[in-house]
């Protein structure tokens, strides 16, 4: 039994790739016993090569059990480990569950309180049910990559694989919610999420903005889309971010930077003014910040309350003292690699923290011991070896 708030209840991880990972990984770091069930030759390449930096960061805090679904035998195992288990979670494309026998009909069977999640690329059903779903993909369709990059560039994709990743974090949110449901009812459910129903989701406004208002929203590049003047200014050793939405910050915007009377100016006295000659005003405040260094205006913009930061590159990242207080990132020894150091979780409660407790294990790792939790005997365990089930 793990520490942490989730630690009473068992996963079973049969994800690959990023999306689904990343949603057990949300459970596992706050405490969830994780079995990630895994083909008897590893799932290297699904996700990046085993031991480089991605698939580390994805698959800490979980246990390893290499297994045939193909094999009766391996199927009577998992079959074995759904009925004493809390959640599965998958993302196979929505018809090889059914091939394999794992889907949710079946499971709930062997154990109505399971709760099972599925994320797929376009959803469990309709016309597109059956394409492989990809990030890069759904942020086209999504309509994210048409609000990306600079006016006239064309598409430009997120640095991210933000689909995957908030497909992810809502599957373990419906999770969550089931497993409090389940409190009441007694009864697990199916949840699903869809990396391109995340996505729409993740336009929030820009959504908005066509479906209440009937707007396009085009490319704005550096420049918040609605909020004016936020963006990327120029300064005389690089380039800093500023925000200064509505009047008030504005008008302390134009003091902190010299120019009072830039706010007076009848271009840019409101809002819509502001709007309609964001270049102007840009241009003109960035006439002024490159007249001294990045870390002079940070310091200025923010004193008089009007939000201003660097615009880091990765290892900066890490080395800004902020950050580095957040403590998101915590140091997991790993047997191959050694000491190696992971991002964590960006939440913190005040008495049940999250923690990194593991590195993530080599394939197979912790099969015998699994194995014998589920009362297989050590000679059973041996044919199962023998026969490559396991």
């Amino acid at each position: 039994m793990t520490d942490g708030p989730l630690s009473r209840f068992k996963v079973i991880d049969l994800t690959r790739v990023r999306a689904g990972p990343t949603a057990v990984r949300q459970l596992a770091d706050w405490g969830a016993d994780v079995i990630k069930i895994e083909a008897p030759e590893g799932d290297a390449g699904l996700g990046g090569e085993r031991h480089g930096p991605d698939f580390q960061n994805l698959h800490r805090n979980k246990r390893s059990l290499t297994l045939n679904l193909k094999a009766p035998e391996g199927l009577a195992v998992l079959h074995r480990l759904v009925a004493q288990a809390d959640v599965v979670v998958e993302n196979y494309r929505p018809d090889v569950k059914f091939r394999l026998g794992v889907d949710y009909e079946t499971l709930s069977k062997l154990n109505e309180r399971i709760v099972y999640a599925s994320i797929s690329g376009f959803g469990q059903d309709g016309p597109y049910r059956d394409r492989p779903g990809f990030d890069q993909i759904a942020q086209g369709m999504g309509g994210l990559m048409s609000i990306t990059g600079l006016p006239g560039q064309g598409p430009v994709r997120v640095g991210i694989p933000v689909a995957d990743l908030t497909a992810g974090i809502f599957a373990a949110m419906g999770i969550l919610i089931a497993l409090l449901e389940r409190e009441q009812s007694g009864k697990g459910q199916w949840v699903q999420s869809s990396l391109l129903g995340a996505q729409i989701s993740m336009l929030d406004f820009q959504a908005a903005r066509w479906t209440i208002g009937h707007e396009v929203p085009g490319q704005a590049g550096n420049n918040h889309p609605t909020s004016i003047p936020t963006g990327v200014f120029a300064t005389a050793d690089g380039h800093i971010n500023i925000a200064a939405a509505g009047d008030d910050i504005y008008r302390r915007c134009c003091k902190a930077l010299g120019v009072p009377e830039l706010a007076d100016d009848a271009r840019f006295a409101t809002g819509r003014a502001r709007s309609e000659n964001r270049d102007a005003l840009n241009a003109a405040i960035e006439a002024i910040t490159r007249t001294r260094p990045s870390a002079h205006w940070i310091e200025a913009l923010n004193a008089a309350g009007v939000p201003s930061g660097p615009i880091y590159r990765m290892n900066e990242v890490f080395a800004d003292p902020q950050v580095k207080h957040l403590g998101i990132t915590r140091a997991v020894e790993h047997p191959v690699l050694g000491a190696v150091e992971v991002i964590g979780q960006p939440i913190e409660l005040s008495r049940t923290p999250w923690s990194i407790r593991s590195a993530t294990p080599e394939p197979g790792e912790h099969t015998a011991a699994i194995l014998r939790e589920l009362g297989y005997g050590e000679a059973e365990i041996t044919a199962l070896q023998e026969r490559r089930v396991v």
